[in-house]
């Protein structure tokens, strides 16, 4: 009895938390089991390890880990070393860098293909790329590129370890020679190249151009738009993802004055018909990667716009002032009376008061605000000529009215231009973690002038069904707004297909959805119906924490934060079916299901969770490299803070998913369930009981058993007509 209560305590004691268990393998030999004390030093560990082998030399081995990455463990990285850890014994990262760096340079191709094939593999590891690139490898690297011997295999693993290399931030891209940036673009310009090389020296290419001015200016000298504009013509949407995304370095760090040049120039090899031909339009979805990348190129597009948008307009330039001449012309003289402005000088007053200028006397002064500036003038300008009977009709079938309900064609032309740079960001740098591209933009080479030439159609058509009068103008803009933004979340096809949906968004429509959503989200403030809505709420909140923890179960995918978004590696956790562990793990790729709890290696028990922090507080998001994320990343990030002092960081794919995991996480530590997410469920759930609760059931005899199923008919031959 006295053994077994001992044997009940040694079990139940839990482990000293400085003691982790692991294995650790050699070649050849059986695994050592081991307790390793996080206290001793790595170096006595190690030792005491290859004395178990009976090996010579211990400070020439170091431990890695067996699975995943196979990164080797540090001083600064044991932390991270969790109990049933598998661990391997291997050359020290200095050793493997010497021997590498030697063989990658020896006779013998073969053995400088498995050379270059594991210092590819090995150079994601920093303590391993530190050690090679303070034995000058990337130097050596560079001449075996610049020499133009390697080629096939043997060349794509030499630029793949350089990238790696070059990655880590220890060297600086400025020590690039001009000869290797030759040779890689050259790899690029070449009409048949091999896929895995063309790929390595396009994201090459691009990292010299984000990270270095000067290197920006020497690439642009090399790489020519028209081969670039080529890769896109291709079936491989990995290589057309790289090709976009040099285009999209090289526009976004041109000097402003190259930027008009170099559109004009992706104008006349036809950019945007190709992406919308081979890529948006191709046989194949659209990969997140590539949907990014098409957003960063829409968005630097429309910040050309931005020069305009923020120049005022000088009332005492001739040239700018005949723009306005134009506008008063094509509306009022028409073609073919080239003597209508002499002749009418002394109406002009009235002229710009029916075009709707605030300033009748000197409608210049109407563009001297930015934004929108001259942009406004821009558009109208465009309207006029492209769409000229469009611009009459708008401007005469107002002019005509004398009934104070007269849409002013001027004042809401600049205020709706001033409205499109907000919703789509004229002027902002794109967000890190945005895919939200809209292929109508992609669909007509002066795109932002069409999206304003129909919108201000539909401004005009709102005006007249809200029987607005010049009081009414913001209530006016309000719904065109909202008008606008439902339409483009719909990401309609084609600006064609964005008509359809304004048209069917018109005043009564958007009448009708705030209404709906004004009825659900209904709080009534009598006595009886708020002491309803406490006594559901407990009931509510219980039927959401069970919710989000069932989907904590399922577990969810996780990418990990890297220097370049298109070699992605994803790690996968899930809440055991207990609510008592969390298992993670490293994955290959994005799984497709659910992941069995086996293939997750590492775990936490909820017990040692101590808390859960969310943003800037994370502490991956305090490191310098994290630094560089932007806003977006941030509100993303959580972290779970576990004992002894360690984290284990998140970072969701989307706010739904960030929701899912704080909630359940909050949950499982007795915590308020806090998101945006809880509140809108909480709401609607609530909603929707006390509206069926309160339903008007008076002298309703609800019975017991459900109805009987009514026979079937003799026939089937009759039909119901819905509308």
């Amino acid at each position: 009895m006295a053994q077994l209560q001992a044997c009940y305590q040694s079990t139940a004691m839990p482990p000293p938390a400085d003691i982790v268990k692991v294995a650790i393998e050699w070649p050849g030999a059986n695994a050592q089991l081991i307790e390793m004390d996080q206290k001793r030093p790595l170096s006595s560990i190690i030792r005491e390890v290859c004395d178990g082998w009976s090996l010579s030399g211990a400070e020439q081995f170091a431990l890695r880990y067996a699975d995943g990455p196979q990164l080797y463990i540090t001083e600064q990285s044991r932390g991270d070393i969790k109990n049933g850890t598998i661990l391997r014994l291997a050359i020290s990262p200095a050793r493997a860098a010497r021997q590498l760096l030697e063989r990658i340079q020896s006779h013998g191709i073969d053995a400088r293909l498995e050379a270059l094939k594991e210092l590819a593999k090995l150079s994601a590891d920093p303590t391993f790329a530190t050690e090679f690139i303070n034995m000058e490898g990337i130097g050596t690297l560079a001449r075996l590129v610049e020499s133009g011997t390697h080629f096939g295999e043997m060349l794509a693993f030499t630029l793949t370890a350089f990238l790696e290399l070059m990655d880590h931030g220890i060297v600086s891209w400025d020590l690039i020679s001009l000869s290797f940036i030759k040779q890689i673009a050259g790899y690029v310009n070449q009409p048949m190249v091999d896929v895995s090389i063309l790929q390595r020296s396009l994201a090459i290419l691009e990292s010299m151009v984000l990270n270095s001015h000067s290197l920006y200016h020497r690439v642009a000298q090399e790489i020519t738009v028209g081969q670039l504009i080529g890769h896109l013509q291709v079936s491989n949407q990995e290589i057309q993802t790289y090709a976009i995304a040099l285009i999209n370095a090289l526009f976004l760090k041109a000097p402003e004055d190259r930027r008009q040049e170099m559109a004009s120039t992706l104008a006349q090899k036809h950019l945007r018909s190709i992406i919308l031909n081979h890529v948006i339009r191709g046989n194949r979805p659209i990969k997140a990667e590539m949907a990014h990348q098409l957003y960063v190129l829409q968005v630097l597009t429309f910040n050309l716009l931005e020069e305009r948008m923020m120049t005022k307009m000088d009332p005492n330039d001739q040239t700018q002032r005949d723009i306005i001449f134009e506008l008063r012309r094509i509306a009022f003289d028409g073609e073919n009376d080239p003597t209508g402005t002499e002749k009418r000088k002394a109406m002009y007053t009235k002229d710009y008061k029916m075009l709707g200028f605030t300033n009748h006397v000197n409608p210049a002064m109407d563009f001297t605000q930015t934004p929108p500036g001259m942009l406004a003038l821009d558009n109208m300008l465009y309207l006029a000529k492209v769409h000229q009977d469009t611009y009459i009709r708008i401007v005469l079938e107002n002019s005509s009215r004398e009934d104070k309900h007269e849409c002013p064609f001027g004042r809401c032309a600049i205020e709706l231009t001033r409205m499109l740079c907000e919703i789509l960001q004229v002027g902002e740098l794109p967000n890190e973690g945005c895919n939200d591209y809209h292929p109508m933009f992609f669909t007509h080479d002066r795109a932002w002038e069409e999206f304003f030439c129909v919108c201000i159609q539909l401004l005009n058509k709102t005006w007249k069904e809200m029987r607005a009068t010049a009081e009414d103008f913001n209530k006016v803009m309000q719904v065109v707004r909202e008008q606008i933004t439902r339409a483009l979340a719909m990401k309609p096809p084609s600006l064609d297909q964005l008509k359809n949906k304004l048209r069917g968004l018109n005043y009564s429509e958007i009448l009708r959805l705030r209404q709906s959503e004004r009825m659900s989200q209904d709080d009534f403030q009598s006595p009886p119906i708020i002491e309803l809505r406490e006594r559901i709420q407990p009931e509510i909140l219980e039927l959401i924490k069970q919710q989000r923890l069932n989907r904590l179960c399922e577990g969810s995918c996780f990418r990990k934060l890297g220097n370049r978004r298109r070699q992605e590696k994803f790690w996968f956790c899930r809440l055991s079916l207990n609510h008592k562990v969390l298992h993670y793990g490293d994955l290959d790729e994005s799984p497709q299901g659910e992941v069995p709890f086996e293939l997750l290696s590492d775990k936490i028990p909820v017990s040692d969770i101590k808390s859960v922090v969310t943003g800037k507080d994370c502490p991956h998001m305090k490191e310098k490299s994290a630094l560089k994320q932007n806003k977006e990343v941030l509100e993303l990030a959580f972290s779970v803070l576990y004992d002894p002092d360690e984290t284990l960081n998140f970072v969701a794919p989307n706010k739904y998913e960030y929701c899912i995991w704080t909630d359940g996480l909050c949950a499982l530590l007795g915590r308020e369930m806090g998101s945006d997410l809880t509140r809108s469920d909480l709401d609607t759930l609530i909603s929707m009981e006390m509206k069926l609760r309160l339903l008007d059931l008076e002298n309703i005899t609800i019975p017991e058993a459900p109805p009987p199923v009514p026979k079937e008919p003799s026939s089937y031959n009759f039909t119901y007509n819905y509308s």
